[in-house]
């Protein structure tokens, strides 16, 4: 895999420092499985919203706990947040997820010929 050009975001070149940061946050956030099952749960319910409360039984998990992983979730713009009265809906910022998954598609994008650094010899 070394040996081979990687086409990123049609550039011919690897990420940008800024968007390896970008990136890395949205893939950490995604990286915990309470968080991907959050963000699963959110996804699930009808027009893609939900209150923490329709939410928070499916988890054998603290408020708390689940605030927090909703913060992260947030901080990395997978979801977005309104609060009505007492409770917090949570919306998946579906933009997000789709700049995530075409990074991820470049990166499994290989173009060119493999070429080494080493010299024939």
């Amino acid at each position: 895999m070394s040996n081979q050009n990687l086409l990123v975001s049609g550039v011919g070149r690897g990420l940008s420092a800024d968007d390896a940061s970008a990136t890395s946050a949205v893939l950490k956030a995604l990286g915990d499985p309470v968080r991907l099952r959050l963000l699963s749960e959110v996804a699930a319910h009808p027009g893609g919203e939900a209150c923490v409360c329709d939410i928070s039984g499916s988890f054998d998990l603290s408020q708390p706990t689940i605030s927090h992983h909703l913060k992260v979730l947030r901080e990395a713009g997978l979801v977005t947040s309104e609060r009505r009265a007492t409770w917090v809906y949570y919306r998946v910022d579906t933009e997000a997820l789709t700049a995530a998954i075409a990074v991820l598609g470049d990166l499994a994008t290989v173009t060119g010929e493999a070429r080494s650094c080493e010299v024939p010899g």
